[in-house]
């Protein structure tokens, strides 16, 4: 579910090359240039449940990457927000369990669960007091995941995802600070930065997002909650100075708006858990990743990157 999506695409793509039989069921047929030809695309709207049990027939695990919703939607409202990612989640699982879908592997969000933390990193364990309703639609879905393993014996991990960037985020869906910021900056548009730009992120490459979801799927241990992140806080005025060098635009702007009220100040991941219960490691560092994002977003555009920023490149 969401094969069409960020992460959906970068998932299916490397389910198929370790030779999975994969369908990726989305809204939006997807660029074909995008999706490997080994997936099976199949088109529907979650909401049309005849679509999604045809997706769903013949699979033994499904992946549940779908959301309607954004941490930071202007105007959004709880009770769409119920409507459409809560309860459509609850008619996907009564779904897996009629198509004997053995396993559902869950997007959550590390970044909005928890809500304003006392401490960093934040442990799995940590109290949950998320502040949108995104985040609280997060936090039901995976409890009532548990709800559906302990009636009906349905497996699911719940993997609670950082910030996550790379190449294929869309800058349209109002998500994706280091999308939005790149593409400001490729299109010399100052950099828009929400409150003082020292709230901190914990960023994550869509490589290892796509690793940790790899393992999960077959992962036997006996905890059904995991961060996924980099461990690593950076404040959003770092990451607009690392845009900087990366894209090699040196007068680029920065403008300054109000907070918004969704925004906690500050979210670290623990990710202890996963790296003692799985092989999963992040691999892609900060810089590598994001210097291959800005190069991925400036070959879209046909907008090269300066001759000052592939000079620093080549340098280390």
């Amino acid at each position: 579910m969401g094969g069409g999506g960020f992460l959906g695409v970068h998932l299916a793509n490397a389910l198929a090359r370790q030779g999975a039989v994969v369908r990726a069921f989305g809204r939006m047929p997807v660029d074909p240039q995008d999706l490997d030809e080994r997936v099976h695309w199949s088109s529907g709207r979650f909401e049309d449940p005849a679509a999604v049990a045809e997706a769903a027939r013949g699979q033994e695990i499904a992946f549940h990457l779908l959301s309607s919703s954004v941490p930071g939607s202007p105007g959004q409202s709880p009770a769409t927000d119920l409507e459409t990612n809560v309860l459509g989640t609850l008619r996907f699982l009564d779904i897996c369990n009629a198509a004997a879908i053995r396993r559902v592997v869950f997007a959550s969000s590390g970044g909005t669960v928890y809500g304003p933390a006392g401490s960093h990193p934040i442990p799995e364990t940590a109290a949950t007091h998320p502040i949108s309703a995104y985040g609280v639609g997060k936090l039901a879905i995976e409890k009532y995941l548990g709800l559906y393993h302990h009636l009906y014996g349905l497996e699911y991990v719940a993997l609670r995802i950082a910030n996550a960037y790379g190449p294929r985020q869309s800058v349209l869906k109002r998500q994706g600070v280091v999308a939005a910021m790149l593409d400001h900056a490729l299109s010399g548009k100052p950099l828009e930065i929400w409150g003082s730009g020292e709230v901190i992120r914990d960023f994550i490459h869509i490589d290892d997002v796509v690793s940790a979801f790899l393992w999960a799927a077959t992962y036997d241990g006996p905890h059904r909650v995991m961060n996924v992140g980099s461990g690593i806080g950076l404040s959003i005025n770092q990451v607009a100075s690392d845009i900087q060098t990366v894209t090699g635009i040196a007068d680029l702007s920065r403008n300054y708006r109000a907070g918004r009220t969704a925004d906690v100040p500050a979210n670290i991941l623990d990710i202890s858990l996963i790296t003692r219960e799985t092989p999963w490691r992040p691999r892609r560092t900060w810089l590598d990743g994001l210097r291959s994002t800005a190069q991925w977003m400036a070959a879209k555009r046909r907008a090269p990157l300066s001759s000052d920023a592939r000079d620093h490149w080549n340098s280390v």
